[in-house]
């Protein structure tokens, strides 16, 4: 059964949403649906899933069909029945909708940071860690001495960038495509919990992040989509505490860090539910990647990054819990327990 993942994935969307509209009506702020990889939320994610709906009919009625007309309406109306039942259909609207609000909520108790903890930060503390763990070295610096400032640069920045569309095609796919429907359950819930975690962990301590912080020890990078980016969140952070932006969020927050707790949990993901090795290959060093390319450009501290460890573990085991899922003794495998609410898989 996965009723408690009902439960989960309503009760974090409905607190981010009372959250943000208390932050909004008592700073006398509104909330702002940020646009971002095609469009505003309310947009983005219901698009990605007519295209994964499309994507998952065309093709294979084209192919049973060799290309006959006639034969194409049965095809489709039998893979409806088959994979589009009522189970699937709650879970996409479900996830869907817990998941747009939770992050619409996070982004804006995000940009509401500054105005609620002020602006003074602890970078400095986390700055004097960093350089107690690398023995008095600046990481960034041992980095750019390892890995160059060049290529190195444009490399890391694409890997580092390709989380802005990996977030909603991943929660598209396995709403969509997990062959059991308790995977679907287990992401979306595990996403919510990690996005929210995230909010929570901006406020305990509040940070800018080295990149910002101590701007000087990136200046030898080459020009990248990471970069302009940087400096475009620099300018939309002023614009919105010195000038009072309207209808614009600040996306300044260093701990913890968010890509690596998602690039974590989907690396969890791919390796829990899916069976293709060279997908997980793929993943797990999308994660190990994506970590250097936080502390490369600058956008977090070593602690940041541990911290986000910590939310996509916590996450990635609540949310199977809360799923149904029964992780093996050692915790390297799990099981679903069931398929549908009337269907068991395996009861002990």
């Amino acid at each position: 059964m996965y009723r408690p993942a009902y439960a989960l994935l309503v009760g974090v969307a409905a607190i981010m949403g009372a959250l943000a509209l208390t932050a909004a009506f008592v700073l006398d702020r509104p909330l702002v649906d940020p646009e971002g990889f095609l469009g505003p939320s309310w947009l983005r994610l219901p698009l990605l899933v007519l295209g994964a709906f499309l994507l998952d009919l065309l093709p294979r009625t084209l192919w049973a069909s060799k290309m006959k007309p006639a034969l194409m309406p049965e095809l489709v109306r039998e893979r409806i029945r088959s994979h589009w039942d009522r189970e699937r259909v709650i879970l996409v609207v479900l996830g869907l909708v817990s998941f747009y609000i939770t992050y619409v909520c996070y982004r804006n108790l995000k940009s509401f940071l500054p105005f609620i903890m002020g602006e003074d930060k602890y970078d400095r503390e986390l700055h004097l860690i960093d350089r107690a763990l690398m023995f008095g070295h600046e990481p960034a610096t041992i980095l750019h001495t390892v890995l160059g400032t060049g290529i190195s640069a444009h490399f890391l920045s694409t890997i580092y960038l390709w989380f802005l569309p990996l977030v909603p095609l991943a929660l598209a796919a396995w709403l969509v495509w997990s062959r059991n429907i308790t995977f679907g359950y287990w992401f979306a819930t595990s996403q919510c919990l990690a996005w929210a975690l995230g909010t929570a962990s901006y406020y305990a301590l509040p940070t800018l992040g080295p990149g910002f912080q101590y701007s000087y020890l990136y200046t030898d990078l080459a020009t990248t989509g990471s970069t302009a980016l940087m400096e475009s969140l620099s300018y939309g952070r002023w614009g919105v505490l010195r000038n009072g932006a309207e209808g614009s969020v600040q996306s300044v927050a260093g701990f913890a860090s968010l890509h690596v707790a998602i690039t974590l949990l989907v690396a969890l993901m791919v390796q829990y539910t899916l069976r293709n090795r060279v997908l997980h290959i793929i993943f797990w060093a999308n994660f190990a990647i994506t970590v250097v390319a936080t502390l490369y450009f600058g956008w977090h501290y070593i602690a940041d990054d541990l911290a986000g460890v910590v939310i996509a573990l916590f996450s990635f085991w609540l949310g199977g819990l809360a799923s149904g899922q029964k992780f093996d003794r050692h915790g390297l495998a799990s099981h679903p327990t069931s398929t549908t609410s009337q269907v068991p898989v395996e009861v002990d």
